[in-house]
């Protein structure tokens, strides 16, 4: 009776698979904070019944992994991160659209999806900021930063913090961010000046910040949500929108071209532009702007209607060959322009 039963459950199991079209699982690279990821790999699978095997990189990473595994991707599905690196992903062929209806979502969603073909969707806003330390800041004596270009004083020698552009989209789209606000060449000047003061780069974006709430370091750069869940958690910090204005990212999910579970990366897209999918962020201390406009929203979490933002040239920016040739730049004339240690 048991192996009657076993045979039947295994058969009902092939047929479900088969009249839904779904793979039993799903592989997953993860660029928004840890613990995002894995909530929202188990929340999935409640929902869908698939198994999720998830991993963090990451922008860079993930792109370098793509890039080398094109034509036998091992990932069926690339979620969060910055747009930049996702659009240059599209545009190289690395991903495919999804065909996921997004007529739910809000505008600056849906324009993602048209500029890159439907290859990557938008589920998120960041916006770039910079947090300090009060306690530091007191304890050293030094005044509190208030636009970019504070940050280039040489009373802030060894004291700021700020990821690799290389490794990290939060630092490249501060790198961006700085070259259309003051043009290429200022712009390369001022990163150089800011690199001068610079004691560390790390691989991820969100490491400056956890760094500055430590007391490791005195001033960060990065993403005001990652900012605003460190200042919800009691740490003596404060977030400051640069006064000249800032750029912002725009989060991304991407299917992988060639990917082995399609229709379960389907689901996955599905998934993330919910509102039940987007409310869970703030479980875990998530404070970006959600792309579902249904979804639940912190009154501490950043406003983008309260901050001076800057047009930000997604197309430009996102372009392998302005990436490339500005990463390379930074490389040459910013990353050693101080005693920066490297992660």
């Amino acid at each position: 009776m048991k192996t009657a039963m076993s045979a039947s459950m295994v058969a009902f199991g092939v047929a479900l698979s088969a009249s839904t079209g779904l793979a039993e699982e799903l592989n997953v690279v993860c660029s928004n904070e840890q613990a995002w990821c894995d909530l929202m790999a188990q929340n999935f699978e409640i929902e869908t019944g698939i198994d999720v095997a998830i991993v963090r990189k990451s922008t860079g990473e993930v792109l370098a992994q793509l890039r080398a595994e094109k034509g036998n991707p091992k990932v069926d599905v690339w979620w969060g991160g910055t747009g930049d690196p996702h659009i240059i992903a599209a545009n190289e062929g690395l991903t495919t659209a999804s065909g996921v209806d997004l007529s739910g979502t809000v505008g600056w969603a849906q324009n993602m999806a048209e500029m890159t073909k439907g290859r990557t969707v938008g589920v998120h806003v960041g916006l770039l900021g910079m947090i300090y330390n009060t306690e530091l800041l007191a304890e050293k004596g030094l005044t509190a930063p208030a636009c970019w270009r504070d940050l280039a004083k040489p009373e802030y020698k060894g004291e700021i913090q700020v990821a690799n552009p290389n490794s990290s989209g939060t630092a490249y789209t501060e790198l961006a961010t700085l070259v259309q606000l003051f043009g290429e060449e200022e712009g390369f000047q001022l990163l150089a000046d800011i690199g001068r003061n610079v004691n560390q780069y790390t691989k991820s974006g969100s490491a400056p910040s956890k760094a500055t709430a430590r007391g490791e370091t005195t001033i960060g750069i990065g993403f005001i949500h990652d900012m605003v869940s460190l200042k919800k958690a009691g740490f003596p910090v404060t977030i400051v929108s640069p006064c000249e204005g800032t750029g912002y990212e725009l989060g991304a999910v991407s299917i992988v071209d060639g990917a082995n579970n399609l229709e379960a990366a389907k689901r996955w897209v599905e998934y993330v532009i919910s509102a039940e999918a987007q409310d869970a962020a703030l479980q875990v201390g998530i404070y970006t702007i959600p792309s579902n406009p249904n979804a639940k929203t912190d009154p501490d979490a950043p406003d983008m209607n309260s901050v001076k933002l800057i047009d930000y040239d997604f197309m430009t920016y996102g372009a392998t060959k302005t990436r490339t040739r500005l990463l390379d730049r930074w490389t040459a004339e910013v990353k050693n322009a101080g005693g920066a240690i490297e992660e």
